[in-house]
């Protein structure tokens, strides 16, 4: 087991692709540009769904969306969970975030060691009344209802600093989930307190059409001011696995769950919808060794899960991604072949309860479809072409192309493929306490 690598996966919620400068962004992220020169940079990676219920689970098991939306959005049983996988292989499992969707709550917890997700117990409602009162009036969060990068950073160093190898750490930031308010301003014009910052986020999701061109570039301005703030925290703590001798011969990927819209398509924040706005994340691979590269096929984070297990020479069947990077002996590393085009699908809620959308992405070409849940009919199907509309704002509804046909063929046939049924309510012996429905409000997920 000696042999074997620590694996360091770092998530991120909300982080759209176009929003850092190494994928086009005016605004600098130096130490995101620094990922793209040292790493295996993947430019057209893109999330199996468009919110955290249904694009991080698969993050952490290798399972499609479908299989959590059918399962009320709890974690699957232990052995299948990708902590669950590595620990039975001899891995000291951490996990360490502030999401409450991704909580011991839900089950989340399953496989790892040690567990942090910011909650006293997430199942005890007495005790989380308790921790926010301290939140409130003792700590001063005002308004924060999640853990920032400089206490992920600490908790996770402290225990990595006491884990017996190999480890598998994975990280979980929410500093660009709105509200955005970030600690520190570089381009919004004005300073806003948290809660005229929860209230604009708030009222971004639930009343778009009232917000103002003002009101929409300091969204935008807030929320690059957020990504900035947690592109110096990130360098910060990579210095400081540098400095403990973890990262040359360590696996290490960075992605993000889905990205955020400000109103490209009539909506803000991440709903359920499959446009690039919300698909589109960074990613980035280093396997042992020094590896540079910059790959434009289109891949999923559906993969993310194939491509750790590989790295570990982990014999697992039944994963549907496949792995980004496969490891050689004599060569280090190589680009597996793969499929020409990416699959995403969401469920719909409110309006849109009974339906689920799917997208199928190629590198030109993209498809949506919608499908009745219960009738399994197809209500609307739409093509873009991503090559000459990137913003997705000219709907072909009829396209001659032979790829883009061949495409739609493909997402049909997908979608009929995946499980049907949906839950209702919050899943199985799922019981969250009034602090974790605060911060679900708090966030926008209510």
């Amino acid at each position: 087991m000696s042999d074997r690598p620590d694996i360091f996966l770092f998530t991120i919620d909300a982080l759209r692709a176009d929003h850092l400068s190494c994928h086009g962004h005016h605004r600098e992220t130096p130490f995101f540009d620094s990922l793209a020169d040292r790493t295996i940079s993947f430019s057209n990676a893109f999330s199996v769904s468009s919110h955290t219920r249904e694009a991080m689970p698969p993050l952490l098991s290798g399972k499609r969306p479908s299989e959590f939306a059918a399962n009320g959005f709890t974690q699957v049983p232990e052995e299948e969970t990708l902590a669950g996988r590595l620990r039975a292989e001899g891995y000291t499992t951490g996990g360490f975030h502030s999401n409450p969707y991704l909580s011991r709550a839900y089950g989340f917890g399953a496989g790892f060691d040690e567990f942090y997700d910011d909650l006293v117990l997430g199942q005890n409602k007495i005790i989380a009344l308790a921790q926010q009162a301290l939140d409130r009036f003792v700590l001063n969060r005002g308004g924060q209802y999640y853990a920032r990068a400089p206490e992920i950073n600490e908790r996770s160093l402290d225990w990595l600093g006491d884990a017996d190898g190999p480890v598998f750490l994975w990280n979980h930031y929410m500093d660009p989930h709105g509200p955005y308010h970030a600690p520190k301003r570089h381009y919004a014009e004005r300073e806003l307190s948290a809660r005229e910052a929860e209230s604009l986020y708030r009222r971004s999701w639930k009343k778009p059409d009232s917000i103002t061109d003002e009101e929409q570039q300091l969204l935008r301005d807030s929320y690059d001011d957020e990504i900035r703030y947690l592109d110096g925290k990130l360098e910060s703590f990579f210095d400081e696995l540098e400095q403990r001798d973890r990262l040359e011969d360590a696996v290490v990927i960075v992605t993000a769950d889905h990205g955020d819209a400000f109103g490209e398509h009539g909506y803000y924040t991440h709903p359920r919808y499959l446009h690039d706005t919300l698909l589109h994340v960074p990613l980035f691979v280093s396997p042992p060794g020094s590896s540079v590269m910059d790959v434009d096929n289109p891949v999923s984070t559906l993969d993310v899960v194939p491509t750790i297990l590989d790295q570990v020479d982990g014999s697992f069947g039944g994963d549907t991604g496949t792995p980004l990077v496969t490891s050689r002996e004599s060569s280090g590393f190589e680009i597996p072949d793969r499929e020409d085009h990416v699959f995403a699908s969401a469920t719909g809620e409110d309006e849109d309860k009974g339906i689920r959308r799917f997208a199928a992405r190629g590198k030109r070409w993209k498809v949506l479809l919608k499908r009745d849940i219960e009738t399994e009919e197809i209500v609307e199907q739409t093509v873009y072409d991503c090559e000459n509309d990137p913003g997705e704002q000219d709907p072909r509804r009829d396209s001659g192309n032979e790829q883009a046909v061949l495409l739609l063929e493909r997402v049909e046939q997908f979608s009929r493929d995946q499980p049907s049924q949906t839950a209702d309510g919050e899943g199985r012996d799922v019981e969250t306490s009034d602090e974790i429905e605060d911060r679900l409000e708090a966030l926008g997920y209510k």
